[in-house]
């Protein structure tokens, strides 16, 4: 159930989680004698000429890195091209440049991105906030369309509000232990409970799915998708139309779901350049 490279980035099929990006780690040998800190990961950026039949999966793999690090740091990857004999910029490890405002501490940038705030120092060298700097372990992603999910998405997608067994975002796997990323959010639920859409809109999938396990996708308007997994069963059809509150399925355990209790796995994503992109369910 675990994917290693850019589950943000890609649309069906999919898994659940992908292995946490390490945040920065310095290589010993580039640690100042003045300082114990590292070199500037800006200042360590290196080139990598791509060769025929290469894939940036692959580059990235080669590299320890995710695609979206690359994506991220090389604007032209952004059309899906990858050209032989193009030179690509690599970071030493995952994360992305921001520009910074003027006089921004690296607490603030550290808020803002959800980082700790000495990991970000020491990424970048142990010195005065500059104009550009690196954020590590922060993955990349598309902008998010100008209208807010909760806008489109008005609805809940259980008879009555649900604990939360694993939020969005960076988790701890129970079953492994590992630090995953989650792409939806889990709601506990009776086996057998109705799942309900979130709004009205088309299946554009429902069938079995991998780790999802029985799954149904519904497009929205303004972009939007949602995702029930785990189902026990499903009521629709691919191409059906349905109404907020419609009965989607079943709470189920079907799949790999990440808990042994019963729950609903749903997400929510947004059209783009690079496919279908998860963001925090607003619920």
């Amino acid at each position: 159930m675990t994917l290693r490279y850019s589950t943000l980035l890609t649309a069906l099929p999919v898994g659940l989680l992908i292995l946490f990006a390490p945040a920065y780690s310095a290589p010993n040998n580039t640690s100042t004698a003045a300082s114990g800190c590292p070199q500037p990961a800006l200042s360590r950026l290196t080139r990598h000429k791509v060769a025929p039949g290469e894939t940036l999966e692959a580059i990235a793999q080669k590299y320890n890195l995710i695609a979206a690090t690359l994506i991220g740091f090389n604007p032209t990857l952004r059309t899906g091209q990858l050209t032989v004999g193009s030179e690509i910029i690599i970071p030493p490890s995952n994360g992305i440049q921001v520009e910074v405002p003027l006089n921004q501490s690296w607490q603030q940038i550290a808020t803002k991105y959800k980082v700790r705030a000495d990991v970000l120092f020491e990424a970048n060298g142990c010195q005065p906030v500059s104009q550009f700097v690196f954020v590590p372990g922060v993955n990349w992603s598309p902008e998010a369309p100008n209208t807010s999910a909760s806008s489109v998405l008005t609805g809940y997608p259980l008879p009555t509000k649900a604990t939360v067994a694993m939020g969005y975002g960076w988790q701890i796997n129970p079953n492994t232990n590992e630090v995953v990323f989650h792409s939806g959010v889990d709601l506990l639920a009776p086996t057998g409970t109705s799942v309900q859409a979130v709004a009205a809109g088309t299946v554009a999938f429902a069938g079995e799915q991998g780790s999802y396990g029985n799954l149904v996708v519904v497009n929205h308007v303004g972009g939007r998708q949602t995702r029930y997994a785990h189902l026990q069963k499903i009521n629709v059809t691919t191409g059906q139309s349905v109404q907020l509150g419609q009965a989607l399925g079943t709470v189920g355990t079907t799949g790999e779901p990440t808990s042994t209790e019963p729950h609903l796995h749903f997400e929510v994503r947004y059209n783009s350049s690079l496919g279908w992109v998860a963001e925090e369910p607003s619920l």
